[in-house]
């Protein structure tokens, strides 16, 4: 119908797709990376928290009892500073390398290996102040605003509950004092934002299927617009058709020409036609001047009928020479006695003796 022409109705093409990956404009969620990293921070605290706890305390402790010299016009801060920063580095950097690692894994996973500087590119649109608040009042903004709004509940819901159900441990924590406080508080934080974690983690699962099925949308085609790319992409109908006529009518042409000169003609017996003269005099083997499927197969029975030349049907024969000598060439050495036999048929029902002459070595 007319009015389905603007309409988007046509899934979108592999060129739209690279374009659109090309431009940065790919289906993401930030809430995943988030609970990624959310989760994967408090697996990694957990695993290398205690010995980072300890290596921290172990470097302040060295560093608080060193003693310092008494002129301090003489204290050298660098090797201390540095010092000080290796400790560090060396204590948070499992989990500094295990966030990191966390955060390339979350990109990975959603978008795969993408490096494009084009969204960095200056767009005056983007900063359009008319263009800005026209965005906050769209459909897409609306039902974001209210996904937002729902998760939010339900995260603050869901920690809650969990701080709730902890309150007598932290109360006991609170009254313990010392180094066993800081453990069982530590405890309870775990607990505690692993379970928000899991839960981020399948709000933001849920976004990014929305994120995909939106983008996915957003990539959808119009026929037309389907079409354009077909013709970018193939080159013009038109001219490919006149192209094809073009090429027909050359080929026609050329059955017309050589076909009357053929000794034989070989075919499947319908589908293929192939066209072979042998002249002793001026060949080492025979060759094949003519060869068509369907319709130009067709056309050379025609004109091979119209001249009288013998029509012979082998469809192996037939099959291998249409499919591995082109026009012009000669037949290869392994079709010459299936040729020899079907020549000498032919020349003795024409009442012609003429042999086939051995290719030379």
């Amino acid at each position: 119908m007319p009015g389905d022409a603007g309409e988007k109705t046509e899934a979108p093409t592999p060129r739209r797709r690279e374009e659109a990956r090309r431009k940065g404009q790919i289906a993401r969620s930030h809430d995943l990376s988030s609970a990624l990293l959310l989760l994967g921070g408090m697996v990694c605290l957990r695993w290398f928290g205690p010995r980072t706890l300890e290596a921290l305390i172990a470097a302040m402790q060295r560093y608080m009892t060193i003693e310092s010299p008494r002129d301090a016009a003489h204290l050298d801060l660098m090797p201390l500073v540095w010092s000080v920063a290796t400790a560090v580095l060396a204590a948070a950097g499992p989990v500094m390398l295990g966030l990191m690692l966390l955060g390339v894994l979350s990109h990975i996973v959603q978008v795969g290996f993408l490096f494009t500087t084009e969204p960095l590119m200056p767009n005056l649109n983007k900063i359009n102040p008319l263009s800005g608040f026209g965005r906050l009042f769209t459909t897409r903004t609306l039902v974001q605003l209210v996904m937002n709004l729902l998760k939010l509940m339900f995260v603050s819901l869901v920690g809650y509950v969990a701080v709730r159900s902890r309150l007598e441990t932290i109360f006991v924590a609170m009254e313990i004092g010392g180094w066993q406080q800081l453990v069982v508080l530590s405890r309870v934080i775990y607990e505690i934002g692993i379970s928000l974690a899991l839960v981020l983690l399948v709000l933001a699962i849920l976004d990014y299927a929305w994120q995909r099925w939106r983008h996915e949308q957003d990539l959808r085609m119009t026929k037309e617009e389907v079409k354009e790319e077909m013709r970018r992409m193939e080159g013009d109908p038109v001219i490919k058709q006149r192209r094809r006529r073009m090429q027909l009518a050359a080929l026609l042409q050329q059955i017309r020409k050589n076909v009357p000169k053929a000794d034989v003609i070989v075919t499947n017996p319908t589908e293929l036609a192939i066209a072979i003269k042998y002249d002793a005099e001026t060949m080492s083997a025979p060759r094949v001047i003519a060869k068509g499927a369907d319709y130009l197969a067709a056309k050379i029975r025609e004109i091979a009928a119209l001249h009288g030349i013998p029509i012979v049907e082998r469809r192996p024969l037939a099959q291998a020479l249409f499919k591995t000598v082109e026009v012009g060439q000669e037949v290869p050495e392994r079709f010459y006695k299936a040729i020899a036999e079907i020549l000498a048929y032919v020349y003795e029902l024409s009442g012609r003796a003429r042999g086939m002459r051995a290719p030379a070595a």
